[in-house]
């Protein structure tokens, strides 16, 4: 469009016709799309367009603000729903289908001459749910009429952001408050550099061209384990390697290690405090060297591909953040008050740049209370009880304190445990492999913690949520009905094991 067009049409827009400030708008979406932010102040916002920030962004026009949410991606949902979470548990399902078909569809009844996977396809039907779950977000935008900005912001004043747009353009938007949602980036090894061919992060690893028949996963965290598991699965030899000497860190220490037996008996191999000392790669595959991490004799280790899965870094570099004086911690974490308030005014933060766990369902819960706040309403997250889940199978999910935290503070406590085995729905659909494990504290029969290893503990766990959310007891919960027959009443018995004794054990 010529600029003596959209001079002109300026010129009517400041007359004040209405119909012509709408055409207006729709002509300048075709030649920029920073026309949402204009030059106008709004009450929110947000740079991030993740899981933390577009929820943020909707919930601030929920509550009447004018908002923009600022993106760099050029896609909504952040990493989470393009290159983690959601194309993650696409996979993870897809090649579970593929590994029931061919292992446990006979004993169904179902049988298939033979079964084989179709790697492409996989990826495309990965591909179809992250694009219309990203459509989805931007309908949301639209429907509560958030102002949308593609491109990457950094801060020129505490109220001020400069966006240079994925077009090529830039545009300053303005807001009274600024919520910094930039979530975190993947983190390498030192002297290591990712390249997504050969060395790739838990991106790379969602896309690879082929199925590896080896892969060396170098993390035993939650992202490493479900990676692994996906390609495992569809064939590949998968070997983690871990400097600590246990999987999984944070899990209650008797759920991982039967965790870690079943994923062995799925054929995963594990090289626990093993220290990775150097990784080569050729056009052909990858070579690590690797040595005891108390030191000792050297071993090679080769495979086709390699994943590093060594945690996630905050994303606060570039953001101009020194420029108006926001500080951050040695991990390059915003600090950040029980408001989410930066030591700036007018400038907070959420999510992954702010200290607590790296998970986008507490991102979500810090976006909706960080927005609560502004608008003067008394907003809530207890980090105490924000569950874990990793998307294996069978999943471990948990909430509340492990059993070695409890022994920790002192309180004394009662553990009780049922195991799917006795579940009647679990040996009924063949697929009784795990455990639900109750802890309480003995005076109160308060639940401290709740641990379930079991298909689908990512849903069952929430039950457990709500319960120590309003101060439940064990007892509570086995007074409850369940229906019958659910895998949901393992977590009933485990209830019934800790206060008194489970029926059908």
């Amino acid at each position: 469009m010529a600029m003596a067009s959209i001079a002109r049409r300026k010129a009517t827009l400041l007359s004040g016709k209405t119909s012509d400030v709408f055409r207006y708008s729709l002509s300048l979406t075709s030649f920029s799309r920073t026309f949402s932010s204009g030059s106008d102040e709004n009450d929110v916002v947000v740079i991030g367009g993740g899981p933390g920030g577009y929820v943020a962004a909707i919930k601030a026009a929920q509550l009447g603000f004018k908002t923009t949410c600022i993106e760099k991606r050029g896609t909504l949902g952040g990493t989470c729903l393009n290159v983690g979470c959601i194309p993650s548990k696409a996979l993870l399902h897809s090649s579970h289908m593929y590994h029931e078909a061919k292992h446990s569809f006979a004993n169904h009844g179902v049988k298939f001459p033979s079964v084989e996977v179709d790697l492409p396809a996989m990826m495309a039907q990965k591909d179809k749910s992250v694009a219309g779950l990203t459509k989805g977000i931007e309908g949301l935008f639209k429907k509560n009429k958030v102002n949308y900005v593609k491109g990457y912001g950094k801060f020129i004043s505490p109220s001020e952001i400069s966006v240079d747009t994925i077009e090529g353009g830039n545009t300053v938007v303005k807001g009274k408050h600024i919520i910094i949602a930039t979530g975190s980036d993947v983190k390498s090894l030192p002297g290591v550099t990712i390249d997504e061919k050969r060395i790739v992060s838990s991106t790379g690893a969602l896309a690879l061209p082929e199925i590896p028949k080896k892969l060396i996963v170098i993390g035993a965290g939650y992202i490493g384990l479900e990676m692994g598991s996906v390609w495992a699965r569809l064939g590949s030899e998968v070997t983690v390697v871990e400097y600590a000497p246990e999987i999984v860190p944070s899990m209650d220490g008797e759920i991982r290690k039967q965790f870690k037996r079943t994923l062995e008996k799925q054929k995963m191999k594990f090289k626990l405090t093993t220290k990775v000392v150097s990784i080569d790669t050729s056009s052909s595959g990858v070579k690590l060297t690797l040595e005891p991490a108390a030191g000792g004799d050297q071993s090679i280790l080769e495979a086709d591909y390699v994943l590093i899965s060594a945690g996630r870094s905050p994303f606060t570099s570039g953001l101009g953040l020194d420029k108006i004086g926001v500080e951050t911690d040695k991990m390059g974490r915003i600090p950040v008050n029980e408001r989410f308030a930066t030591n700036v005014p007018g400038v907070y933060a959420i999510g992954d740049v702010v200290p607590g766990p790296m998970l986008a369902h507490k991102a979500e819960e810090d976006g909706v209370a960080c927005v609560e706040y502004l608008a003067g309403k008394e907003g809530h997250v207890d980090y105490d009880l924000v569950p874990g889940v990793v998307y294996t199978h069978p999943e471990v999910a948990s909430i509340g304190k492990t059993e070695e935290q409890v022994k920790e503070t002192g309180v004394k406590y009662r553990v009780g445990k049922f195991p799917l085995m006795a579940n009647s729905r679990a040996k009924a659909i063949d697929d009784a492999e795990g455990v639900v494990k109750v802890i309480a504290e003995t005076e109160t029969d308060k639940i401290l913690g709740v641990h379930i290893m079991a298909p689908n503990a990512g849903e069952l766990i929430h039950e457990a949520v709500l319960a120590m959310q309003y101060g439940a007891s064990s007892e509570d919960i086995a007074r409850t009905c369940h229906a019958h027959p659910t895998m949901s009443e393992a977590l009933k018995e485990a209830a019934m094991a800790t206060y008194d004794k489970p029926i059908h054990m």
